[in-house]
């Protein structure tokens, strides 16, 4: 099969095509033939040479697939057949995937395998941090930086579906208008404006019950001034840094909660129990067609190079998908 691994054996970072053979699934395991694959950061830093496959996991790019199941290992036979959408921890790009048969979601009619292959990683991402770790409720005002990433747009999106105040942070007027459309509460210019002013301005001085961060660094204090009383600043990436200071005294008094998680390393037997809760609570609404990804871009497998430098140019809104069978 066609498959894309990075970086190369000589550590070059060429995203080039190369030929592997088809996994095989094991117990619980299903192989999908794969139509679509999304793009994610997670996979410009492999790429780098800077974040490696877990273990256990191919040097295959790629986290996130749709396709049909075709093949099945012992204990997920239910599944042949299905048009899927999964969850995996690398193999992605490729023209056949295994995946945990639990970290799969049907795709329903509504919806195209191109749509279904911007969907894991986000949807996964977002619900356990923003909703599970971070608390959002109806009626909450949350905080989302990055938002017309292919994060911040999920968080858009079901911030929408479960009646929260998404107030997002973007690095243009064009991309604030974008992010307005999508449906975000508010949309602010981050180079032009401060990000801690607005927050207050448009909560009245409460401040909001959750910041979902994924700056880090110098963002991080300025993040906590913009929490709430009990607020939770959940942090999943930092691009601006690994390291912050935070005022404890401010922590203490205001019974503030700092919190984050990574999804990659997580057991499949926890992300199975994400993607039962999601099929439980969310994917009802991609069934009715309320639910789904904003695309960017496509492009076609050999050209993961180009897709991967339109993800680093920063001027994309939404997901950026591979097309796998073209």
């Amino acid at each position: 099969m066609k498959a894309i691994v990075a970086p190369q054996p000589d550590g070059a970072e060429d995203l080039a095509v190369i030929e592997r053979p088809v996994p095989r699934p094991g117990a619980g395991e299903v192989l999908i033939e794969v139509a679509a694959a999304g793009i994610n950061r997670p996979d410009i830093l492999q790429r780098r040479g800077l974040y490696p496959p877990p273990p256990g996991a191919p040097d295959i790019l790629g986290l996130e697939v749709a396709g049909v199941v075709v093949e099945v290992g012992p204990g997920a036979e239910s599944q042949l057949g299905r048009r899927v959408c999964a969850l995996v921890a690398g193999g992605g790009y490729a023209e056949y995937c295994v995946a945990p048969a639990g970290t799969c979601l049907t795709v329903p009619e509504v919806m195209r395998l191109h749509e279904a292959a911007a969907m894991p990683e986000t949807l996964f991402t977002v619900w356990t941090n923003l909703f599970e770790r971070g608390f959002a409720a109806d009626g909450d005002f949350v905080l989302v930086h990055g938002g017309t990433s292919g994060i911040g747009t999920m968080a858009i999106t079901l911030g929408k579906l479960f009646g929260l105040h998404v107030i997002v942070t973007c690095g243009s007027d064009e991309k604030c208008a974008r992010a307005l459309e999508l449906g975000a509460s508010t949309a602010v210019n981050y180079k032009t404006q401060d990000f801690v002013e607005e927050v207050k301005k448009v909560t009245s001085g409460q401040g909001v019950s959750v910041v979902l961060d994924m700056v880090g660094g110098d963002y991080v204090p300025r993040n906590i001034a913009c929490l709430a009383d009990e607020g939770r600043h959940v942090s999943i990436a930092f691009q601006r840094g690994a390291k912050a200071e935070v005022p404890v005294p401010d922590i203490m008094r205001r019974r503030l909660t700092l919190t984050g998680s990574t999804l990659r390393p997580r057991s499949v037997e926890f992300k199975t129990m994400v993607a039962d809760e999601l099929n439980r609570t969310v994917w009802p609404y991609a069934e009715g067609g309320r639910l789904k990804p904003v695309i960017d871009s496509v492009y076609p497998l050999d050209q993961a190079a180009a897709a991967h430098a339109h993800m680093e140019s920063g001027n994309h809104v939404g997901k950026i998908v591979l097309d796998v069978k073209a």
